[in-house]
């Protein structure tokens, strides 16, 4: 059972990688039921591309087809995403609980900037002499 989801959750990211899948994603957001042509129109590619980019994402279950005589609509399903929002959340609270502690820390009292800088007075390290300008042969 864990596979399956996570077979879909993989298929749901691996759509949503390309932009253009997103952008038609947006489309459907805005004006769902919108025919292949439709979608098509906004990109400088063929409607095969955009019939490629479709599979995907039926594929991936983000969107359905149905096909009315010669017209095909496709309609937004937004399930596998709320899937995919749902595993980002777990690793969103992981994140900000830890910039929390680091916040924490870097705000504490007992750690003022003179304790936690080394002056600068004594930590000078001697400069080398270069060498003269200009190429040197090496013999």
């Amino acid at each position: 059972m864990v596979y399956i989801q996570n077979e879909q959750l993989d298929r749901a990211f691996s759509a949503l990688a390309d932009p253009t899948r997103r952008a038609i994603l947006e489309q459907l957001a805005q004006q769902d039921g919108q025919s292949v042509t439709e979608l098509a129109q906004p990109f400088a590619v063929s409607l095969p591309a955009v019939m490629k980019h479709l599979d995907v994402l039926a594929r991936a279950n983000l969107i359905e087809r149905a096909k009315s005589g010669r017209t095909v609509r496709c309609s937004l399903k937004a399930a596998p995403m709320e899937s995919a929002m749902q595993w980002l959340a777990r690793y969103e609270r992981f994140w900000n609980d830890r910039l929390d502690r680091l916040a924490a820390f870097l705000e504490e009292e007992q750690c003022s900037p003179n304790q936690a800088l080394p002056s600068k007075s004594g930590s000078k390290r001697s400069r080398r002499k270069s060498s003269a300008r200009g190429r040197t042969r090496k013999n």
